[in-house]
């Protein structure tokens, strides 16, 4: 085994071990340090205690959505106090208009869909931007909650119907076709908010 295979394997038992002990509460407990710190295995966390423990789905669901939320905060603070610097550091002009205008245009939206999205997917500079563009951040924390809870429950359904394996295979499968995933799932939620709107001006027409 190599100096990296040791390292990780070393750091894999730590936080098995340290997740034993944190009980039913480690998916939020490592969806928190995910969001906060680096990026953490969250999605094998919360595959492997869903498959262990099928009952409790929902709860460890919610949990790591919360989790997720919490763990954002801290970053949530630091746009605020000056992270438009940081942010522009990080991504070249024309992805900083990018994102800018899609939170012009529904800043919602555009925070819950990366949310729903694991790895490779840079997350957290979404996050960043959420609060350099001035999102409220009730709407900061739904969107948040709502693209992890889809992301999560997602996942634990899978992995109930394929077996914990599915977490690698989806991972490498987003890897290489990240564009065509977001491509696809932007999709399916235009058509589903079009629907909506027509139902809505037939409610009016009728009304």
């Amino acid at each position: 085994m190599t100096t990296i295979g040791r390292i990780l394997a070393r750091y894999t038992a730590w936080v098995w071990g340290l997740l034993r002990v944190l009980g039913i509460w480690g998916p939020f407990a490592i969806a928190f340090a995910d969001s906060a710190l680096l990026g953490m295995p969250v999605d094998a966390m919360v595959a492997t205690y869903v498959y262990q423990d099928r009952k409790r789905m929902l709860f460890y669901v919610i949990m790591a959505s919360l989790g997720s939320v919490l763990g954002s905060v801290p970053l949530y603070l630091i746009g605020y106090a000056g992270g438009e610097k940081v942010l522009r550091k990080r991504i070249s002009e024309e992805r900083f208009q990018q994102i800018h205008r899609s939170f012009e245009r529904h800043e919602f939206w555009a925070l819950m869909f990366p949310g729903m999205l694991p790895p490779p997917m840079p997350f957290k500079i979404f996050v960043l931007g959420a609060a350099v563009f001035e999102m409220r951040f009730r709407d900061f924390a739904a969107a948040i909650f709502a693209g992890r809870f889809v992301r999560f429950l997602v996942l634990s359904l899978l992995v109930l119907w394929f077996g914990p394996r599915i977490v690698g295979l989806m991972g490498n499968l987003l890897r290489r076709h990240l564009a065509w995933a977001i491509g696809a799932i932007a999709g399916g939620l235009l058509v589903w908010l079009l629907m909506r709107r027509s139902r809505k001006r037939k409610d009016q027409t009728s009304a």
